[in-house]
């Protein structure tokens, strides 16, 4: 789908909702993709990306960043505490801040760096023991404990269980972001993004939809 359609339905998707049009990030997931796709999705004018990776957004966004100004990008993925120095050189936004020790990192960095990059705590809102993130009940004090290390979350981020309706989840993050003060929610994917724009996404994170399969990473 190109990105043209795929912005096509995200305005779509504001409209119906009563949302003001571009009141929705599009975060255009772009790990494991060829650079020539990626180049020319940024020729088309995308400038908000997504990436799971540290060592291969390392590798392919300081030359994109050269030829494209204005590229904003996201850190979707696991991070592991030993590449938070190159994450926060690199990325604009990591949006899986998901335990006490990587937040203890980020703050250490900010305070050394005197800036941080914008947060969003990832929520596990299925509970599921194989999944990276905050359980909703332990969030509140996560919560607060970021904001004591001087750390300021802009908001929460889910990735719903696979093959469950999505809904119940997306409301879920919508109140627990609502209840600790976050206005921004990062929820939604390629096959669900309609409606996480109707249940207050402000990005969404679209990957295959727009690039097509991923190849498999080396």
């Amino acid at each position: 789908m190109s990105l043209a359609e795929i912005r096509h339905r995200l305005t779509q998707a504001e409209a119906a909702s009563g949302r003001a049009p571009g009141s929705v990030t599009l975060v255009a997931v772009s790990k494991v993709q060829p650079d020539a796709r990626v180049r020319e999705v940024l020729t088309e004018g995308q400038r908000v990306f997504g990436e799971n990776y540290v060592q291969e957004a390392g590798a392919k966004w300081p030359g994109f960043r050269a030829d494209f100004p204005g590229v904003e990008l996201h850190m979707i993925g696991p991070l592991q505490t030993n590449k938070a120095k190159q994450a926060v050189e690199l990325f604009d936004v990591i949006q899986s801040l998901d335990r006490p020790s990587l937040a203890q990192k980020l703050a250490s960095l900010a305070q050394a760096r005197g800036k941080s990059p914008g947060l969003f705590i990832q929520v596990n809102t299925g509970s599921e023991p194989q999944k990276a993130g905050i359980l909703p009940q332990d969030l509140g004090a996560f919560v607060a404990s970021c904001r004591t290390m001087d750390l300021s979350p802009q908001g929460l981020m889910c990735i719903p269980p696979e093959g469950q309706d999505p809904v119940p989840h997306f409301a879920q993050l919508a109140k627990l972001a609502a209840d600790n003060g976050l206005p921004q929610l990062s929820m939604g994917m390629s096959s669900d993004f309609e409606t996480a724009v109707a249940m207050g996404a402000t990005h969404i994170r679209v990957g295959s939809a727009l690039f097509g399969a991923r190849s498999p990473k080396s």
